[in-house]
């Protein structure tokens, strides 16, 4: 049975999220259907990370195992997996990978990209959260950096039916603001993420930003989140401005650092 590593890309406006569902459009239908079609042969695929509706990915790595011998090989998959997806999803590349390789479990850690444009834009409204009132970079900057290390998320986290109990521990590797041009970006890793906990981050973010959530009171959400109740639920960032941005695995699987546009001068390197 044939293992293959995909790196996808993927505008999520028009999709109910990465996840297969019933009665609903989704990534992981349209590449498994689009697959399927093309090998003449049952598919079985998953991704690094369960995108929500609407979030976007600049390398979405997914493991595809197919059933007895394929009729393509890697380069004519690709070629003709474009041709039959959707023109908001596209196979940056292809590579075979080692028979018990799963994109989800190995993965050390994921990248996600947050975009805030500070102006009206007429061209990526649909990839960037607008925000019309001006903003302290450097008060969200500071904020932002109180994130790396263990914590406990539970004031970020969305009730999540489909794992109760959950765990609210996260290890944040990395976390940062920074101005690039007319947009403000927000960067942030992790060995995993709880459900809608990137976009409460960022909108308590953007709080700080605004002067309406003091510092110390972000630090709080952080570090004592049982001591402190603030609406945090309701300050969720809309979900376009989000991007699965890079995965990392163990060497040598240099396809998982794959780093798209929009990604700025740092090319560096779940749930949303």
């Amino acid at each position: 049975m044939p293992t293959w590593k995909l790196i996808l890309e993927y505008d999520g406006t028009r999709y109910s999220g990465w996840q297969e569902q019933k009665n609903a459009r989704t990534l992981q239908g349209e590449l498994r259907a689009a697959a399927e079609a093309l090998l003449g042969a049952a598919v079985e695929m998953q991704g690094s990370g369960r995108t929500d509706a609407g979030v976007h990915a600049l390398a979405q790595v997914v493991h595809m195992r197919v059933s007895g011998k394929p009729r393509l090989d890697e380069l004519a998959l690709r070629r003709e997996l474009n041709k039959a997806l959707p023109s908001d999803m596209a196979v940056l590349a292809i590579e075979p990978a080692a028979p018990a390789f799963h994109a989800r479990h190995n993965a050390l850690t994921r990248i996600y990209l947050y975009r805030i444009s500070t102006r009206k834009t007429a061209f990526s409204k649909r990839h960037v959260w607008w925000v019309k009132r001006p903003l302290e970079t450097a008060a969200m900057a500071r904020a932002a950096r109180i994130l790396p290390g263990r914590h406990d998320f539970r004031a970020f986290r969305a009730e999540d039916a489909a794992r109760p109990g959950e765990s609210t521990i996260v290890v944040v590797d990395r976390a940062e603001v920074e101005p690039a041009g007319d947009e403000i970006r927000f960067r942030i890793e992790a060995s995993h993420f709880l459900w809608r906990m990137v976009r409460r981050v960022v909108g308590a973010l953007v709080k700080v930003g605004l002067g309406e959530l003091p510092e110390d009171d972000f630090r709080r959400l952080i570090e004592d989140p049982a001591a402190i109740s603030l609406p945090v639920a309701e300050w969720t960032a809309p979900a376009c401005g989000l991007f699965l941005e890079q995965v990392r695995y163990p060497d040598p699987a240099r396809m998982a650092t794959v780093s798209r546009r929009f990604a700025g001068k740092k090319q560096r390197g779940s749930r949303s």
